[in-house]
């Protein structure tokens, strides 16, 4: 009972406040650093938004350099007879330039064929080459640094997550699918800046050290680079795009669509720590852990926060109120508990105080514990699931976010 007459006390005196295991402190979302309440939307849009979102690039993700990147695509792959003609399957190499530096990626596409109106777009990044989402012959086997033996890619793992990747289901349903190699923009391990895109982003910045993007900020970067071309591209509708993310490039996901309003759904799939899970809390992955365990993935200035998440100028339901108002999804996983599916709950709901904001339904759930496992709450324009079992994006996952997607797409 006390908790509740705490929670009483201090909604009175205006301060913001999150339940974990025990009554934790968090960051007023809809206060600005001048004490100033936000009641409009004018006010989160002109103030408070563009405040949130700084804190999170120069303290966690890492700062945008805006460098002037001259893109140009290619097509060096297609076919109109894929999946027995159900699809095209289309491969383009984006070529990026800046500060005399190149870079590329290679985006694989599948458009469902016989449409008559352009179509939406499902779009995320892998982890292991995008021959590696599909057993389709066809798509090119990455040359970058893979995890794995020798790091080098190996026909031998053709489709090793193609379970991950159900694109037929995907172009049954109406959705072109697009998908890129996260190595592709940074390679995922320690040593992955040098052949990364940051190089060439950085180069001549005046980005503090401490405040430059690693892997996750490069990733979330790329994410846009793929809408930049979609937007260039008959049969698809960019202003239909939703982006899905899984573990750490749900983590990408996020800051993506926090960065980039084109994203017109955004889906965290099981993202922890850094993702739609609070920092205040004592379950699963903590900033010291993740901040130990993967060095290169945050701007260095997270490090200051180790061990000291209290001190945390924002906490991760402000990241998902970023997105608002465009429709939020975040999916966890029953036996996921380093994601910590409780914390990635409380953050789903905690958002919602934007999207009452724009008068919209935040999440439909406004208890504690966790609701049944494969029962989703899609009822408000920030949705939930808990899924039964492990760490993994699965087909009963991509199931519930075309069902979420279809309700504004179609």
């Amino acid at each position: 009972m006390y908790k509740w007459i705490w929670a009483i006390l201090l909604s009175v005196t205006g301060v913001s406040f999150c339940l974990g295991q025990h009554l934790e402190g968090c960051p007023a979302l809809l206060e600005t650093t001048d004490g100033e309440q936000v009641t409009s939307i004018r006010q989160w849009e002109r103030i408070r938004r563009p405040e949130i979102k700084e804190l999170f690039a120069t303290q966690i993700y890492g700062v945008d350099p805006c460098a002037k990147v001259k893109t140009t695509y290619r097509v060096i792959e297609e076919d109109s007879e894929a999946f027995d003609g159900k699809a095209t399957r289309r491969q383009v190499r984006i070529t990026f330039a800046a500060n005399g530096m190149e870079h590329t990626a290679d985006l694989l596409l599948y458009i469902p064929n016989g449409k008559e109106k352009r179509v939406p777009v499902i779009l995320g990044l892998n982890f292991k080459g995008n021959y590696a989402t599909t057993s389709d012959p066809a798509v090119l086997i990455t040359e970058r640094w893979v995890k794995g033996i020798n790091h080098r890619a190996a026909d031998s793992l053709r489709g090793c997550t193609s379970s991950r990747w159900p694109y037929e289901r995907a172009l049954e349903r109406g959705y072109a699918v697009a998908t890129i190699y996260n190595g592709d923009f940074f390679p995922d391990h320690v040593d992955g800046y040098a052949g990364s895109v940051l190089p060439m982003l950085y180069a001549g910045s005046r980005v503090p050290d401490s405040a430059r993007m690693k892997a996750v900020g490069a990733w979330a970067w790329g994410l846009s680079r793929a809408v930049d071309y979609f937007e260039k591209v008959p049969e698809l509708n960019a202003r239909q795009v939703m982006l899905l993310g899984h573990s750490r490039l749900g983590k990408a996901a996020l800051w993506a669509g926090a960065s980039d309003q084109r994203f017109a759904v955004v889906v965290s799939n099981e993202s922890g720590s850094t993702g739609a899970s609070l920092a205040r809390h004592k379950k699963g992955e903590s900033v010291s852990r993740i901040n130990s365990r993967y060095p290169y993935w945050f701007a260095d200035n997270y490090k200051k926060y180790n061990d000291r998440e209290f001190d945390l100028p924002v906490d991760q339901h402000m990241l998902l109120a970023l997105m608002a108002p465009r429709p939020l999804y975040v999916g966890s996983a029953s036996q996921d508990l380093w994601a910590d599916p409780s914390n990635e709950l409380r953050s789903a709901r905690l958002c919602g105080e934007v999207y009452r904001l724009y008068g919209l339904q935040p999440l439909a759930w406004d208890r504690e514990e966790l609701p049944s496992v494969n029962t989703p709450i899609q009822q408000g324009t920030v949705a939930y699931h808990l899924r039964e079992g492990r760490h993994g994006i699965t087909a009963y996952d991509w199931e519930q976010y075309m069902d979420f997607a279809d309700k504004y797409f179609k």
